[in-house]
């Protein structure tokens, strides 16, 4: 398993369901969801990752399942990784998605290549 499906399948069904327009990639060994050209929320193995403000980050890792995401073995500034436990519940995967929505207009692009 790459990536926890059941887990992108509500993602995607959140953000279609607040009729948020995105684009899906795979990328890192799991699945990212774009919106507006910007990572906005994704999967790896069996966790969420999520994209998020600044100053809720520091409250973030405070959660029920959150930690700092640290694929590179560096943490990642403005990315969370949440375990399973942190969004079991579907008011909790909301909570994240919203999250990660209310950044993301301000959140910068990548360079394009």
């Amino acid at each position: 398993m790459a990536y926890d499906e059941h887990l992108a399948d509500r993602i995607k069904q959140t953000l279609q369901e607040k009729r948020i327009s995105f684009e899906e990639k795979k990328m890192m060994g799991g699945i990212c969801y774009m919106v507006d050209d910007k990572m906005c929320a994704g999967v790896i193995k069996d966790k969420m990752m999520a994209r998020i403000a600044p100053e809720v980050y520091e409250e973030s890792l405070a959660k029920k399942g959150c930690h700092e995401m640290d694929f590179t073995k560096r943490p990642m500034k403005g990315f969370v990784f949440v375990e399973p436990e942190g969004t079991d519940l579907d008011k909790d995967l909301e909570y994240w998605v919203g999250l990660c929505l209310e950044f993301n207009p301000r959140a910068k692009s990548s360079k394009k290549r």
